[in-house]
Order: structure tokens, then sequence, then C-alpha cells
């Protein structure tokens, strides 16, 4: 644990937001009973909750700029070892979590079945390559780098025919080739058979990788207009503009994604979460409306600890029935099976933000 100062308010008001969300879409009173919006999209295509989990990569990719700053963006043992520790540490909390669910549900017989990946080792994976790309190469080519792995991965998507659910997707074969089915997430296709193919599997990968390079790049757009807000708005909105609307025009050619990460997905995602922090900063650092931010905030300084607090207590109570009785015989009346589904949801983002605001009030930074 460790006290941090000098935080960007905008930024930790946009992870709080993405955090928050994420709790608030894995945590329906009811699995059938969630309204569209709050619903991934089935396969192509995009959703609200489509949105969160990429913002808050696009949020670590910004943040990370920041982070390597101190080690004037050289490779050098301190900085790798740095890095290499925390992709390994964030990777080892998710497995962890898995395990913790795995455990919980099926009892220490089981292992043959545990999933190896998910939403923590994909972000540990993005981190740690991105941010060796970040200290590797000189920044006026972030760009660049970004865009050629986009391009590579759109192409070897399309020469495999791998823009759809299918074992034969090069996506499901490497992951099974090293994981084996049974330690896969399965999924069902259109017509209902169910199939092993993990939605953060390995592959798809190189496409958030970029994701956290485009956040990067937005990072070095904050430090290079010297706390001018005003540019950095304008430069952050001309940038998520071009990409949004790049992202929307060549999706006729690669769709949009979020289970196999498309390199459309990326655009999109990363144009619409460049917009909302421009928004952000205007309301906040500009306008200097700040009195709503607290909720967030206290979510923001301590995403990964509360994220995984909010697995962990999802199961606990889960497993317990508390939740089964909260929704059903509390929720539910009152606010019907949808209302009811989605009144149980927010109660359990605010549940959560209990011990981040004791934290936030503490100032004690939980850091992984």
């Amino acid at each position: 644990m460790a006290q941090q100062s000098g935080r960007l308010l905008s930024l930790d008001v946009m992870r709080g937001i993405t955090i928050a969300g994420m709790i608030l879409v894995n945590n329906p009173g009811s699995w059938k009973y969630v309204y569209t919006p709050l619903e991934h999209a089935r396969w192509n295509g995009l959703t609200p909750t489509d949105l969160v989990f990429p913002f808050f990569m696009f949020i670590m990719g910004v943040s990370m700029f920041f982070s390597l700053r101190k080690y004037n963006f050289k490779l050098s043992k301190e900085s790798v070892t740095k890095v290499l520790r925390r992709t390994v540490l964030i990777f080892l909390v998710g497995l962890g979590l898995n395990l913790f669910g795995h455990v919980y549900y099926n009892g220490f017989t089981d292992f043959q079945n545990l999933r190896i990946l998910g939403v923590m080792q994909r972000l540990a994976l993005a981190y740690g390559f991105g941010s060796l790309i970040g200290l590797a190469i000189n920044h006026k080519y972030i760009l660049q780098v970004a865009a050629g792995i986009l391009i590579f991965y759109w192409a070897l998507l399309g020469f495999t025919h791998s823009m759809e659910m299918s074992e034969d997707s090069i996506i499901a074969i490497v992951d099974r080739t090293l994981f084996g089915t049974s330690h896969m997430y399965h999924d069902d296709m259109a017509d209902g058979t169910r199939i092993a193919f993990d939605p953060e599997g390995l592959l798809s990968c190189i496409g958030s990788i970029a994701h956290v390079l485009l956040g990067f790049y937005v990072g070095k757009v904050i430090q290079d207009c010297k706390k001018n807000n005003e540019l950095i708005i304008r430069n952050i909105f001309i940038f998520g503009t071009i990409i949004l609307f790049a992202g929307f025009l060549l999706s006729y050619g690669c769709p949009i994604n979020k289970k196999i990460w498309s390199s459309t997905f990326v655009l999109v995602t990363c144009g619409f979460a460049s917009l909302f922090l421009a928004l952000l900063i205007w309301i906040i650092d500009i306008n200097g409306k700040k009195k709503w931010t607290l909720f967030f905030e206290s979510f923001g300084i301590n995403p990964l600890y509360l994220y995984v607090q909010g697995d962990i207590l999802a199961v606990l109570l889960g497993m317990s029935g508390i939740s089964a009785f909260m929704y059903m015989d509390l929720f539910r009346p009152i606010f019907g099976d949808f209302g009811g589904s989605l009144a149980w949801a927010i109660f359990f983002v605010v549940l959560n933000w209990i011990p981040g605001y004791f934290l936030y009030k503490k100032k004690i930074y939980i850091k992984l």
C-alpha cells in the first residue's frame, strides 16, 4: 500500500465510472431479466455495456504514460523489472479470482476445468506489452505502431477466416492448443451450440495492446499541452473524432466485435473514450463541477482492488443465497423483474463503494 497525490481528477473519475460500470453489468439480480443496454452484443455490434471494459483499458494506457515517465521512458533493469512484476501480479490475481470462484462452486476436486484467462489476465498482458513498447520506441511513432498492430491483427483474422465464432477460428485454435478446451470459456453460437471460445483469448490480446497504446498516446497529448486544458480538450476531441469515424467506416470490412477485440472495435471504443475524457475534462477541470465526482473518484483511486473485491463479494453473496434473497424478496416485489434486477446491481455497486470510500478518506491507495 502506498499513498499518492497529484493525480488528474478527470482520469480518476473516468476510471471510477468504468469500474463501477463493470461491477454493475456483471452483477444483475437475475441474468434472465437484464435491460438490453446492459447486455453485451451477441456477436457483431456495440452496446453501452461493451464500452465499459475498453474504456478502462484506454484509461490504463493514459495512466501508463505518466507512470512510465519517472523512468524517462527508457528500457532499464529497473523499468523492465517493474513492468514484468506488475504484469505477473495482475495476471496471477486474475487467475486467483478464477480459482476462488471455481473452488467455491466446485470444491477442490475439479481443477481440470479451471479457466486460465479472463479480464484481469487481459489487462495484465495488454499492460505488459504496451509498457514495454512505450519504453522501447520513440513516442512520435506510437500511433504508427498502434496502427501497424491493428492492420496486422485485421489481416490475421481476415486471412484465417476468423471473423465468426467458430471452433475453427484461429483465436479458438490458439487457446485450445495452449490450454485445452477444459481451461477455456465456453460460449453459445447463434444456433445454440456451445463451444470453447474465450472472449479474453490469448490471440485477441493483440488488439488490446493497440488499445492501450492509443490511450498512451492520449497521455502524451495531455503532457504535451502543458496543463492548457482548452488545448487538451481540442486535441483529444479531434483525435477521438478521427478514430471514431475511421472505426465505423472500416467496419464495413472488419466488423466491430468485442469478443474477438477486432481492430474496428479498438478504434470505435477508443474514439468514444477520448470524447468522453474530453467531456469530463471540460466539466471537471475547466468548469469546476466537482461535487458529483466523489462517488466515482472513490472507485477510481483503487480500481483494480475494488474490481477484485466485487468479484469475491459476488461469489460469497451468491453462494450464501443473500443476493438471491435480496433480489427475489426485496427488490423484485418493489421494482418488478427487470427493475428489481437492476436495483440489486445498483445496490451491489454501492456495497462495494463503501470500503472504497473508506480507503479514499484515509488516503490509502492499494496498488496492483
